[in-house]
Formats: C-alpha cells, sequence, structure tokens
C-alpha cells in the first residue's frame, strides 16, 4: 500500500504561467453559503462543506480548460469551498495543480480566504528511484513541489490503516503539527474503514474525507443500461474495467430501485448513505459537468434511511 501525506493549502501565484494578468470577470452566486449546512473536521475549529470536489479527473493539460473553470466556478457557486488535488493529478503529473492554479488567480484569488485546497505527495511524479514509493526523499521533493504551487496550513493523512493512523497522528502531534484529516475511500461496495478507521478517526479527533463515494461512477445510474462507448469503464485508464461494472451489475440495478423509491437518482442515495455517519466530515466527488455537480448536492435534501432500506443495502 503507497502511503501519502496531505497539505491542505490556499493556492499561492508562484507557479501561474503567463500571462500574470487575468481579467476578473467572474462573480460567485452571493446565496452561495445557504445551500448547506457545514461540518466541523473532527476536533478542530474548521468547517468543511458535506460535498467537496475531487479534481483527479478532468483538469490535465489535455482537458478543456474552459470545463474545468465551469466546474470550479459551479462548485463554489454551490457553496462547495474544498477543492483536493494530489501532486500527480493530470495527467501529466502536476498539471490538475497548475490547471486550479490559473483559475484560481484568473477568478478566485479575491476569494481566497473561503477556500480550502488539499494536495497530497506519495504518488508517482517522476522516472527513477525517488519519484515514488514514500522515501523522506521522495516525500520532502514532492512537496516542494506542490508547496510552490501552494502555502500550506494544515497536515493531513490519506490510506493509512487504523494502527498506522493512530501512529501518524500521534507524532505529527508530537510534532506540533496536529493532524487535520484523513482522506479514505468510502463507499457502499468499500465498507472496510468501518471495520477500524473509524473508530481511529473518532480517537484522534481528526475529520475525515471520503473519497471515491460514488465507486468510479458505479454508482450512479451511468451504468444501469451497460456500459457507454463514452464512459470511464469503456475508457483505457485502467481505473474502473467493464469486468468491474459487470460484476457489481445486479447489485447496482437493486440499489438504482431502491434510489428511485425514495425518489433520488442512485448517486444521490449513494452520497446520503456516505454522509450518514457524522464521522464523515465531507465526500469528494468529481464531475465532469456543473449539472452532475448540482445532481449531487440534491442528495443533501435526502430523507433519513428507515432501518428496513440500511438493511436492504
Amino acid at each position: 500500500m503507497a502511503f501519502r501525506r496531505t497539505a491542505w493549502a490556499s493556492v499561492s501565484a508562484t507557479v501561474i504561467p503567463p500571462p500574470f494578468f487575468f481579467p476578473m470577470n467572474y462573480l460567485p452566486d452571493p446565496g452561495r453559503y445557504s445551500h448547506a449546512a457545514y461540518r466541523r473536521c473532527g476536533r478542530s475549529g474548521l468547517l468543511l462543506p458535506p460535498v467537496s470536489l475531487g479534481l483527479w479527473h478532468n483538469f490535465g493539460a489535455a482537458d478543456d480548460f474552459e470545463n474545468a473553470r465551469r466546474l470550479i466556478h459551479g462548485a463554489f457557486d454551490a457553496g462547495i469551498t474544498y477543492f483536493d488535488l494530489a501532486n500527480n493529478y493530470g495527467p501529466p503529473p502536476g498539471s490538475a495543480e497548475e490547471c486550479f492554479g490559473r483559475i484560481f488567480m484568473q477568478d478566485l484569488s479575491r476569494f481566497r480566504d473561503e477556500l480550502v485546497i488539499a494536495t497530497k505527495a506519495g504518488h508517482l511524479m517522476w522516472p527513477g528511484p525517488y519519484g515514488d514509493w514514500g522515501s523522506r526523499k521522495h516525500m520532502l521533493a514532492s512537496l516542494d513541489q506542490s508547496l510552490s504551487r501552494m502555502k500550506a496550513l494544515y497536515a493531513g493523512i490519506s490510506k493509512f490503516p487504523a494502527e498506522q493512523a493512530r501512529q501518524m497522528c500521534s507524532m505529527l502531534g508530537e510534532a506540533g503539527v496536529p493532524c487535520l484529516v484523513h482522506q479514505i475511500r468510502y463507499n457502499m461496495f468499500n465498507r472496510e474503514p468501518e471495520k477500524s478507521v473509524f473508530q481511529a478517526v473518532r480517537e484522534t479527533g481528526t475529520g475525515c474525507a471520503a473519497f471515491s463515494p460514488l465507486a468510479q461512477g458505479m454508482l450512479t445510474d451511468r451504468y444501469l443500461e451497460g456500459i457507454p462507448e463514452d464512459s470511464r469503464a469503456a475508457g483505457s485508464s485502467g481505473f474502473l474495467t467493464k469486468e468491474r461494472v459487470f460484476q457489481h451489475g445486479d447489485k447496482i440495478r437493486r440499489l438504482a430501485s431502491l434510489a428511485r423509491s425514495r425518489g433520488q437518482s442512485l448517486a444521490q442515495m449513494a452520497l446520503a448513505w456516505v454522509l450518514k455517519d457524522p464521522v464523515v466530515t465531507t465526500a469528494l466527488i468529481g464531475a465532469s459537468r456543473p449539472s452532475q455537480i448540482r445532481d449531487c448536492l440534491k442528495a443533501l435534501d435526502s430523507a433519513p434511511f428507515t432501518p428496513e432500506e440500511l438493511s436492504l443495502i
């Protein structure tokens, strides 16, 4: 398992490529903070939105910059203040940070104090023995590269098992840098954190950011009728395969039927399920269109789950 450290930061202007001046024509929705109740991140004083935006896909060098810009605008207009990156998001590695930095300087620098930006170190970044694995040399170099684009305000961890999470929180506390958040994979198809990691989160007082709450799109209406040609599973990325979708096909259809009985889309029900436990501070979603963000946020209006529904899920 590759372990990662997470730096939470506000974006700096230092890596924005020319031109250095951008006209600021974007005006966010003045009612953006009326959409959702923000959640306290563990025992800290920081409040985060219940749904946040991850920039793993659709923010690389080959992606449509104006679409990326619309996604950020749509999220911020809806009250999303937390944006999640990693040093290797792209492709190529680092390009998602650069894309967000450009959008920040062009549209959001006036609202810097209203944003929480996360990035992570520990993944493959460059060839050779120091571009991966998590050695001290790799971690410090990788963080330095990200911090040339961002200024760290908090520290956190990602994907650590329970006991190692406790050790990391203890070490960070001894160093005078309390661990703010633990980022974990959690969804209806991956409930591993319920066995021990959630307990460690409660004990250490960290917040919890749940990534992949929609199981890379499987917990949406996208695959109810098969695998569309333009879907992620039909592509060659390897992160989601046709075999995985077929393996979960019957479960997906039954869950979608339950969601319809609740008056929701499958994605809305899946997000509501992830957020039902207060230990989860925020659910990190990905999106390729602003309409997907708006649809996901309707999960916050969900009725509570009945014991029977939870049993079926």
